[in-house]
C-alpha cells in the first residue's frame, strides 16, 4: 500500500519536511516514490507547497493520506489560474 505522508530533513531542532510518496512499510525517510511537496514550520506563516496535481494523480491510484498531509491539504487548497 502507498502513503502520501511527511518525511523530515534539516539540522536538529530546525525540521523541514518533504511530502513523499512511499511505500507504508517503509522507513519515515526511506526510499520515496516522489516528492510531492514541501512543509517548513518555522517561517510565520508556515511555507507549505504542493504538488495538486501530482496528489490527485497518486489518490486516484490508491494512495492514502496521512492526517498531517490531509490536514495540510485542507488549509492550502489548490490555487485557481486566472482565465485570460
Amino acid at each position: 500500500m502507498l502513503m502520501i505522508r511527511l518525511a523530515r530533513f534539516g539540522a536538529k531542532k530546525k525540521p523541514f519536511y518533504r511530502v513523499v510518496v512511499i511505500e507504508k512499510e517503509r522507513a519515515r525517510n526511506g526510499r520515496h516514490l516522489e516528492v510531492v511537496g514541501h512543509y517548513n514550520p518555522l517561517t510565520h506563516p508556515a511555507k507549505v507547497m504542493l504538488k495538486h496535481d501530482r496528489l490527485e494523480h497518486w489518490t486516484k491510484n490508491g494512495a492514502q493520506m496521512s492526517d498531517t498531509v490531509k490536514r495540510l491539504v485542507a488549509t492550502n487548497p489548490p490555487v485557481a489560474e486566472p482565465v485570460a
